[in-house]
């Protein structure tokens, strides 16, 4: 199997990314580490009994950028061309919700602390760690995060690499209680290598050159251009939409929500399913922590008949908007014109002019979850 900077190069004079010295480096730095790992004997193996100790664990690393700069692609490179079993690649939104279901069942068995117990399950048959997008923005996650990661890295020996949107120092920043949540950020700058890949060019932007937000009327057209942002984002092939993955979201409490095209951060979902259906405020934010850029289809003109349905899409856009979300939509109608009449009708004046703020370029540049 070929190095990490090696496939980077391909890719390159293929013309499939246009050359950049700090995709480079950070190609480089994931070459090292694939290395360093893949000459680590497997738990279990001949060797590692031989050698009659756990063998050194490899820094980690901590990549961190804004939106558009390629640190997914380079997440999906790293883990695609690292050959060995006991790799684990996660959405970091998805696997701190596994984090709390787990807690939740060691408190039933449990008398002491269940955070180890929880590590020790986590970190069984497991050597590398690779998380897209850590962001820290609820203070459940922040106070059992240090303690946790501690376990997996010092005392299990987990190597963990992850891309971020923020800087280490800035993971939290201004949050609830955030003096419980140094230690990670110490951690972090402790066990794990920090690069930044934060260049002027925004890659995601530029695919989307000439491609519209917001699409109106529904109908094969405003489909069609949904459809191109989609696979402009994901790099999915056009000719086999049909086998694009799904995915189910955990909303907590054992409920979860099917994500019908669900790749590389981007959701599909049609206006039913999201607005249609009972659904309150924690539902629209685990979407929103969950997928940097949600397509919405089918939204439809809204009366007063529609005014749940109107409430819901509401505190949908609010969730999206407030953790700048990116956001594709074919509808009935420009957002001033979806719900003109019924109950909340005035109030919905904010959201359309939400929807219209987020197809501005500040907005589509931001990072995702930025305050």
């Amino acid at each position: 199997m070929s190095g990490v900077l090696a496939a980077y190069r391909l890719l390159v004079a293929a013309g499939e990314l246009q050359p950049d010295p700090q995709q480079a480096a950070a190609a480089e730095r994931l070459e090292q580490l694939q290395t360093e790992l893949e000459a680590i004997p497997s738990r279990g193996s001949l060797l590692w009994r031989i050698a009659r100790r756990k063998p050194e664990r490899p820094r980690g690393l901590y990549l961190w950028g804004g939106v558009g700069r390629g640190k997914s692609m380079l997440m999906d490179l790293f883990h695609d061309c690292l050959a060995i079993p006991e790799k684990r690649r996660a959405h970091f939104h998805a696997f701190m919700l596994e984090v709390h279901a787990r807690l939740r069942e060691a408190r039933k068995t449990e008398s002491g602390d269940p955070i180890p117990p929880v590590a020790a399950a986590i970190a069984e048959g497991l050597r590398v760690l690779a998380f897209d997008e850590m962001v820290v923005n609820n203070s459940a996650d922040a106070q059992i995060m240090s303690r946790l990661f501690t376990q997996l890295i010092e005392d299990h020996g987990v190597c963990v690499v992850t891309t971020s949107n923020r800087a280490p120092a800035d993971l939290y920043k201004d949050g609830l209680n955030r003096e419980h949540f140094l230690p990670f950020i110490a951690l972090i700058e402790r066990e794990l290598d920090v690069m930044a890949l934060n260049g002027p060019v925004d890659y995601r932007l530029e695919r989307l050159a000439g491609i519209d937000s917001w699409h109106t009327p529904l109908g094969e057209d405003a489909t069609a251009q949904v459809r191109e942002a989609f696979f402009r984002l994901t790099d999915y092939p056009p000719e086999d939409s049909k086998h694009v993955p799904s995915a189910n979201l955990q909303l907590g409490g054992g409920r979860v929500l099917h994500v019908p095209k669900s790749l590389k951060g981007v959701a599909v979902f049609s206006f039913k399913r999201l607005c249609g259906e009972a659904r309150g405020a924690p539902d629209y934010l685990a979407v929103a922590h969950a997928y940097h850029t949600v397509i919405l289809v089918g939204v439809p003109r809204m009366g007063p008949d529609n005014r749940n349905e109107a409430a819901r899409f509401v505190t949908l856009i609010d969730a999206l908007y407030e953790n700048k979300v990116k956001l594709f939509v074919t509808a009935a109608a420009e957002p001033d014109q979806l719900y003109t009449a019924g109950d909340g009708a005035f109030e919905f004046e904010r959201t359309a002019s939400r929807l219209i703020e987020m197809q501005s370029r500040d907005y589509l540049a931001a990072g995702h979850g930025e305050a």
